[in-house]
């Protein structure tokens, strides 16, 4: 069988494509610093998972990592210290040494139309002619939010121990919230597809959800009332922060969350509404999974919210 290798497989994101992939019988590459970046996780068939070290920061070290893999996925790291059209742009690269047959870049937001968006999308769009111009064969998904947000160590205590949905989201506010198996399945469905080789697509779940809505399933989901209570964007910038702990170098930490609290507002307020996903123009490119991506009902009846949930405060 073909072999993927995740790059960042021991964050949300990763352990979601490994989990995917060897359910889908891959070969998996799970490519962390962590000799065991999985503990505590419950992944199925993870004793087959081979772990190579790499530095995303030294791409002296990318040969070794990503050598006889036949397709990478890669995530961008929410803390990470390099742009993104760099870091994609040089795996890029390597890939096309390689002789990789696909490079699937999951950019973790969405993708604007036009350039000149600011934040992660404007650099977004610069990430992909980075990867376009790399040399590898690519693809490339905005994922606009997750499902799995509400897991993390700065969503789930206020929803458990508070009965309370904090998020920085304005009322009116409507997303596609999508989990990351779902993002996970589209990468995977997209390997066998040549017309997805050099393009890109942003995706999200099937329901079009504001905050009140989310707080029904929850509510249901856990069996009692769970209240919408909306944080404003500086708050919510100071609850992530907290969340990272020492995950986060003290020097990270203002600009971070004054990052998060800019980013936040923008998405309050942009015209160009970054959660909302054409989910018609989805499925008129993925018809395989048309009725087939998970409802955030769906989602949250079928997870562990109680301590022993695996759920790393980012990644």
């Amino acid at each position: 069988m073909a072999t993927i290798t995740v790059i960042g497989a021991s964050g949300r994101q990763g352990m979601a494509q490994v989990r995917q992939a060897l359910a889908a019988g891959y070969d998996v590459r799970a490519i962390s610093r962590q000799a065991d970046p999985f503990a505590g996780a419950p992944i199925e068939g993870v004793e087959r998972v081979e772990v190579r070290p790499m530095d995303l920061y030294d791409t002296a070290s990318f040969h070794a990592a990503l050598d006889g893999t036949d397709y990478i996925f890669y995530t961008h790291p929410l803390q990470a210290r390099a742009d993104r059209a760099y870091l994609i742009g040089e795996i890029g690269k390597v890939a096309a040494e390689l002789g990789v047959k696909r490079v699937v870049w999951n950019t973790s937001s969405w993708i604007p139309d036009r350039p000149g968006d600011p934040f992660t999308y404007g650099e977004n769009t610069k990430g992909i002619n980075a990867l376009w111009r790399s040399g590898a064969p690519g693809t490339v998904f905005g994922s606009v939010l997750f499902m799995d947000n509400l897991l993390t160590n700065w969503a789930r205590p206020f929803i458990v121990n508070e009965g309370r949905y904090v998020y920085p989201h304005n009322p009116a506010l409507e997303a596609n919230w999508i989990s990351l198996d779902d993002v996970a399945r589209f990468m995977l469905a997209s390997l066998d597809r040549p017309d997805m080789e050099g393009a890109w697509l942003n995706i999200g779940g099937p329901e079009r959800l504001v905050g009140k809505q989310v707080t029904q399933y929850l509510s249901e989901a856990l069996d009692k009332d769970i209240a919408y209570d909306p944080c404003t964007p500086e708050e919510f910038g100071r609850y992530l922060v907290e969340a990272a702990g020492d995950t986060m170098p003290a020097e990270m930490r203002e600009d971070f969350a004054k990052g998060i609290q800019a980013f936040y507002e923008y998405n309050n307020d942009a015209p160009t509404r970054p959660f909302e996903v054409d989910m018609e123009h989805v499925y008129d490119r993925f018809p395989e999974l048309d009725g087939k991506l998970e409802t955030l009902g769906e989602w949250t009846k079928r997870q562990e919210w109680g301590e022993s949930n695996f759920r790393p405060a980012f990644g």
